[in-house]
């Protein structure tokens, strides 16, 4: 039991820096008012149930939570001072701040912020009728949670989150959860203010003056399909952390189209730069100037080999099966497919910078100053590209061998795409002729078929109408658990646990035996990265999957000081505005290498720190 407790006190503190650290303050810095155009409005405020991540990044700047990342990923102190973990990892209490308030839309002081406005806030996510899109992040980890929330128990007190006294708050878990801190960068573990609900009732949330905030910003102007504008809050206990004064959102249905004109004529502050545009700002000298990477994010694209296909029968999908049942015919593909030719379509000047190795991204989470990608036999897939063209041709000729007289070629490969994205429909035409130019067109027959954008995903991954598809996860919580979910039994993406030849002696696959292994190791979480890396590899070395790219990306031209902000994998952190800066003038390329380096060498020295202190 004692090293259950010290191994989560490490974790803790490998995330946090030191849980009893403070946030520093940063030097008093001067910046611009940020100002954006949106088409797409949102429809709550109601931080409590919505799961729209554009009404969440509104959240993010109005509500603190317990704890939140800094700009260099490690997770620090927020409306908690400090932390204890019990020794047998399942009760987690919090010592908040004192003198953390709660103003209204108007900045008034309406209260203090409690360890109760923590409950209240779980009883309203966990009751149905309040129907809270995140109310089965909270209650899949939360004692009794999802209990109460199906009605088999009535009795709120039994759920573990309580109030010990006005500054104190513990929640009580079903089993331990190592990524349990990092969940509660999430909305649903945001704090309200129980009088304050109950005195608005079901109008809580429909406007900017039917909540509170406690957070960096204020939404002062709420006027929908119109703008929106937050403010500073004078009275935020972090408020010299918070550099620019004015967030302003004007509503533009054309915001997308319209915005890098307006970017140029200086009437907002940042810009995506479509790639069609791309080539016209890279050949103008003093536009080119300002073009900058947009950020990546910690989606996971992949190429999914279909293991139980359910395409039409002019596809054949009976001699797809017995071709991807053979180990040697998906080596053969998964070395031939040139990703950086693929990436091309979507990052034409820089396709090799999300290009990824892994389906757990780099950079996601890290141990004992240690990336997760870096661990075991994923540090060797890490390091090459798949794309090998002597090992394609060798798996090739192999397969052809044991497929003889059992597989119909060329084997029909049904590769769906969205018609709606010109990028992906270049994409598979690139994938088609390059494929079939290597392997040869008596080897394989690329069929692209487009699908409408409206329910694509049931049309084709979700019902296994598809024998190769592209296909993308995002992570739930910061653990490397997350990444697995695509490919365990009950999952809607390739069904690998059908493939035929991994069946081991106790009915599940191999696959399904070593992430269960991972899953079980919950006191040693340097262990626990070590088996998920293993079964991570099993999963790329046995080729069910080809990893591709990480998500986000592109090009961007922006006044807003980059690797400022918020670096998380999950959770609401990263939408804050809270420590950047709007500078005057646009950011120029060399400026931005110059941050990037710095950054990644203050990144890699904060998670050294880390590794050091878990030890």
């Amino acid at each position: 039991m004692k090293r259950l407790f010290a191994v989560i006190v490490l974790m803790a503190m490998l995330l946090a820096g030191c849980t009893k650290q403070a946030t520093q303050p940063k030097a008093a810095r001067t910046s611009a008012d940020y100002y954006t155009v949106y088409s797409g409005e949102i429809t709550t405020l109601n931080y409590l149930v919505t799961a729209s991540t554009s009404e969440q990044a509104v959240a993010a700047n109005a509500i603190d939570t317990l704890v939140e990342y800094d700009n260099l990923g490690i997770l620090k102190p927020a409306l908690a001072e400090k932390w204890e973990v019990s020794p047998d990892g399942l009760t987690y209490t919090f010592h908040l701040r004192k003198g953390v308030k709660w103003v209204t839309w108007e900045g008034k002081e309406y209260a203090e912020v409690t360890a109760q406005d923590f409950v209240d806030a779980l009883k309203y996510v966990f009751d149905p009728k309040n129907a809270s899109k995140t109310a089965n992040v909270a209650y899949s980890v939360i004692k009794n949670g999802e209990a109460y929330y199906k009605g088999e128990i009535t009795d709120f007190s039994q759920v573990g989150v309580k109030a010990l006294d006005k500054y104190t708050v513990q929640y009580t878990l079903e089993k331990p959860v190592p990524y349990f801190l990092t969940m509660l960068t999430y909305v649903c573990f945001m704090p309200v203010n129980g009088k304050f609900l109950q005195e608005v009732g079901d109008k809580f949330g429909t406007d900017n003056k039917t909540i509170l905030y406690n957070g960096a910003y204020i939404m002062s102007v709420f006027e929908p399909q119109n703008r929106r504008v937050m403010v500073k809050n004078e009275k935020y206990w972090d408020a010299s952390n918070v550099f620019i004064k004015k967030l302003e959102f004007k509503y533009n249905k054309e915001a997308s189209t319209l915005a890098p004109e307006l970017f140029l004529r200086g009437e907002i502050s940042g810009t995506g730069i479509p790639t069609a545009s791309l080539d016209g700002w890279m050949n103008d000298p003093a536009k080119k100037k300002i073009v900058i990477p947009a950020p990546t994010n910690f989606y996971t694209y992949f190429y999914a080999f279909n293991f139980d296909p359910h395409f039409d029968e002019q596809y054949e999908p009976e001699n797809w099966k017995i071709a991807v049942n053979n180990v040697n015919f998906r080596k053969a593909i998964f070395h031939a497919l040139d990703r950086k030719a693929a990436m091309m379509t979507a990052e034409p000047y820089n396709p090799e910078r999300r290009l990824s190795n892994t389906i757990t991204p780099k950079n996601f989470v890290a141990y004992g100053g240690k990336d997760y990608t870096q661990i075991g036999e994923l540090a060797q897939i890490s390091a090459r590209d798949s794309f090998n063209k002597e090992l394609a041709l060798q798996y090739r000729d192999k397969a052809k061998q044991e497929l003889a007289g059992k597989a119909k070629f060329p084997v029909k490969v049904m590769m769906p795409y969205n018609t709606a994205s010109t990028d992906w429909t270049n994409r598979v035409q690139v994938i088609e002729q390059q494929l079939e130019d290597l392997l040869g067109k008596d080897f394989i027959d690329i069929i692209p078929v487009g699908f409408p954008p409206t329910n694509f995903l049931t049309a084709t991954r979700r019902s296994g109408n598809y024998a190769l598809q592209e296909c993308n996860w995002g992570p739930d919580y910061a653990d490397p658990e997350t990444y697995t979910d695509p490919f365990y039994p009950g999952g809607t993406y390739n069904w690998p646990e059908k493939a035929i030849g991994y069946t081991e002696a106790n009915g599940k696959t191999k696959y399904q035996n070593l992430v269960d292994a991972a899953k079980a190791e919950v006191i040693d979480i340097g262990k626990r990265y070590e088996l998920f890396a293993k079964a991570e590899a099993f999963l790329i070395n046995e080729a069910f999957v080809i990893p591709y790219a990480v998500g986000g990306g592109g090009y961007m031209a922006t006044k807003l000081e980059p690797f400022t902000s918020p670096y998380a994998p999950f959770g609401v952190s990263e939408l804050r505005f809270k420590g950047q800066v709007v500078f005057d003038k646009p950011i120029d390329i060399d400026t931005y290498n110059s941050l990037y380096e710095k950054w990644q060498k203050d990144r890699a020295a904060a998670l050294e720190a880390a590794g050091k202190s878990s030890k």
